[in-house]
């Protein structure tokens, strides 16, 4: 069946009709991913999360949708386990020598602590939200995180540009109709 349907959507292709090709295409995804006879149970796996998270590459909303809910439990998660107790601060410690003379720093700052107390403040909202939106367009915030928030970011960086790019796919694919 899905190689009907990806003869049709050929059809509409080459007859420059989009709108109808892309029906045709999400038939044939369709047919593809509740086969079991003729697509592999990893390929059905993959097809079934495209499927999930943008409607393969044409339902925007999905996408966005999908985002939204990974930035938020990116804040979340960042709120709660990720940013440190307070900002540690730099210290700098050095001897002038006696009579004038160069003097020599050494400048040091102390390892994040783990949250305690209160972690969901409006000012740790503020830095969880600097981390998660720079997260998603591959920038590091210069936030310091701890050894959980390190993970969370790094995480973010990975998974919420992906959603945002099937976004980005499904909308060219809704303005090229």
């Amino acid at each position: 069946m899905a190689a009907l349907y990806r003869q049709l959507r050929k059809a509409f292709e080459d007859g420059k009709n989009e709108p109808g090709a892309a029906d045709f295409y999400y038939g044939e995804m369709e047919m593809r991913r509740h086969d079991r006879g003729g697509t592999s149970r990893a390929e059905r796996g993959l097809l079934h999360g495209y499927w999930l998270l943008s409607g393969y590459g044409l339902r925007a909303s999905r996408a966005l949708g999908w985002l939204a809910v990974a930035m938020l439990v990116t804040i979340m998660l960042l709120m709660g386990f990720g940013l440190p107790n307070d900002n540690s601060k730099q210290e700098a410690t050095g001897t002038v020598p006696p009579g004038g003379g160069q003097v020599t720093f050494e400048i040091g700052k102390d390892d994040p602590h783990n949250p305690t107390g209160n972690r969901f403040t409006g000012e740790r909202f503020e830095n969880a939200l600097n981390v998660t939106l720079n997260s998603v367009v591959f920038r590091s915030a210069d936030q310091d995180l701890t050894t959980a928030g390190t993970y969370i970011e790094m995480t973010s960086r990975l998974a919420e540009p992906v959603l945002l790019g099937l976004a980005v796919l499904a909308i060219r694919n809704r303005v090229k109709r």
